[in-house]
């Protein structure tokens, strides 16, 4: 079985903003359509804050295979279906075996999880938004450890692509 390939997929402003109270600082639509455009199907790796942060609607992210990474005990309660990990590695092994034919695994937050997982990634899928926001959780440099391959413009941000 081959090796999908592990990718982090964020949204930060042009300070490295990534969050704000446990949550997004801001509402992009075109963000979110390419956000599902690109998971859809796949697994997502989060950590516990992003899991809690989440919209009654949307837990678990439908669609997907959705892996909450947190070190409480049994303290955590998660529906049926939606995978537990200890690790970053442990979630990472997890996705692994979980799905058969899997592309991409995807890491999608919080702070903690993408300092955590940026060195295993192979890939970072980055959304600039435009502006500065308010907030309390930063993205942490990863650019001089990848090679921008693609870049997109849109209308209230800017999609690029980073490679190792």
């Amino acid at each position: 079985m081959a090796r999908a390939k592990v990718a982090a997929i964020v949204a930060m402003d042009e300070g490295r903003l990534i969050g704000k109270n446990g949550a997004l600082p801001w509402h992009v639509p075109e963000d979110m359509a390419h956000f599902r455009a690109l998971t859809s199907g796949q697994i997502v790796v989060m950590g516990r804050k992003t899991w809690d942060s989440l919209p009654a609607k949307f837990k678990p992210l439908p669609g997907r295979t959705n892996i909450v990474i947190s070190r409480e005990g049994s303290n955590l309660e998660l529906p049926q279906g939606v995978l537990r990990a200890f690790s970053p590695a442990e979630a990472i092994e997890q996705a692994q075996s979980a799905v058969a034919n899997l592309q991409t695994i995807w890491i999608i937050g919080g702070a903690e999880i993408y300092k955590a997982t940026l060195p295993m990634c192979d890939e970072v899928h980055l959304t600039k938004i435009h502006g500065v926001h308010e907030g309390d959780a930063w993205l942490p440099q990863f650019e001089d450890s990848f090679s921008r391959v693609s870049e997109t413009k849109g209308e209230r941000c800017t999609f690029e692509v980073y490679s190792r």
